[in-house]
């Protein structure tokens, strides 16, 4: 009988990545420790996109019918002129590269509920705390939490964002990883007053954008205002009544529905302000910690990758560790695995930048040019980039 006791792991974040990071641990016999600042799981936010070799690593962990039963199935995105007038339609998957009938678009809320079924009963969870210290040497990580518990793991993961406190600690400030790709946007919910269903419907200027998205019917939409700026307004990230005047300031005097868009923001209990940005980091690991999802390689919502990456890496980072002992060999092969598919994602911004924000009426009229166009997908990489990595296998998957 094997008696020798299993690696402990704890992992930093509770929302995409490390449910599924907590899910495959588990699985391979190691004992998981999920901390989240949160006082609870968090619902709400909006749908986020599962595609590509991701519907394969939900297939392998057995939620795919629960995933499909939240499929949103949105069957249109509409895009406007200044004044609100038609300039074209498109099915999403033009936009995104998807593939009809395979990917996903699920509220954010309900598959982090769906990945949080999965472990709930297996692994243990520790709510509205965080890691306050982390000490690396030979023999383990020794981790102070804020509540002012002390323990110590075989290994930590960070799975906590793009502005993730696990990185902070590990690997010093967010700046030289920080990759700003010039826009910022705020996203709230508001009374959907053109009675949007299954559909999304995008208006531009140079260099702005709002959108109003319904996933599926009801009286609230979602709300995206996204605009072009040089440097990221960082003196309003911690006052959100500057964020308000900043993105109410830079919309105003604009027709359709952006005057109650920005009463709407005006007046939001949910407004969520941020910059569009990435995270390129030279190395995923020092020492016993390493970090998946955005917090390692976070590609953007322009992108649309962002949960499948999470998804992915989960899955292949999980299956290394569980391959031999030597954690060091197990985050290089994680490293060696998925860095070209999470760069080949990661430059789908570019294009997404150019399809839903063009920053010049040149690049504008280019744009709606391209809708007008009969071809069936406008972006033709990304279906490409979506699949490129075929997931490895491993014992138990």
């Amino acid at each position: 009988m094997n008696t020798a006791p299993k690696r402990t792991i704890l992992v930093s974040g509770a929302s995409i990545a490390g449910p599924a990071l907590a899910y495959w641990l588990h699985r391979y016999g190691f004992a998981v420790t999920v901390v989240e600042k949160a006082a609870a799981l968090r619902g709400g936010g909006y749908p986020i996109d599962i595609r590509g070799t991701a519907v394969e690593a939900v297939r392998r962990m057995g939620v795919l019918p629960r995933l499909r039963d939240a499929h949103v199935g949105v069957r249109r995105i509409s895009f406007v002129d200044a004044e609100g007038r038609p300039i074209a339609d498109l099915r999403p998957e033009a936009l995104s590269g998807g593939e009809e009938g395979h990917d996903l678009e699920i509220p954010r809320g309900e598959l982090a509920e769906i990945l949080y079924g999965a472990i709930r009963d297996d692994v243990e969870l520790l709510f509205n705390d965080s890691i306050a210290t982390l000490h690396d040497h030979d023999g383990g990580v020794d981790v102070t939490f804020r509540g002012g518990a002390r323990r110590t793991f075989d290994l930590v993961i960070g799975a906590d964002g793009i502005h993730s406190h696990t990185r902070g600690l590990a690997f010093g400030p967010e700046e030289p990883y920080h990759r700003y790709l010039g826009h910022s946007f705020a996203g709230f919910t508001m009374p959907n007053h053109l009675g949007l269903a299954h559909e999304g419907r995008t208006w531009n200027v140079p260099g702005r954008t709002a959108v109003l998205y319904a996933p599926r019917g009801g009286d609230r939409v979602h709300a995206f205002l996204s605009f072009l700026r040089p440097d990221p307004p960082l003196d309003a990230f911690r006052d959100p009544a500057a964020q308000r005047d900043l993105v109410a300031g830079t919309f105003a005097g604009y027709a359709w529905e952006i005057p109650r868009m920005v009463a709407a923001l005006r007046d939001s209990d949910d407004l969520f302000f941020d910059v569009v940005s990435q995270i390129h980091m030279p190395r995923w690991s020092t020492g016993r910690v390493a970090l998946v999802g955005d917090a390692a390689y976070a590609p953007s919502f322009f992108s649309g990758q962002g949960s499948s990456l999470a998804l992915v890496g989960a899955y292949v980072l999980a299956g290394e560790l569980a391959a031999g002992p030597d954690h060091a060999d197990a985050y290089e092969r994680y490293e060696r695995t998925l860095r070209s598919f999470v760069e080949m994602n990661q430059a789908l911004a570019t294009e997404g930048s150019a399809s839903l924000s063009p920053r010049t009426p040149e690049d504008l009229a280019r744009r709606n040019q391209a809708l007008r166009d009969p071809s069936p997908v406008l972006n033709s990489t990304g279906r490409h980039a979506h699949s490129a990595l075929a997931l490895p296998g491993y014992d138990a998957a």
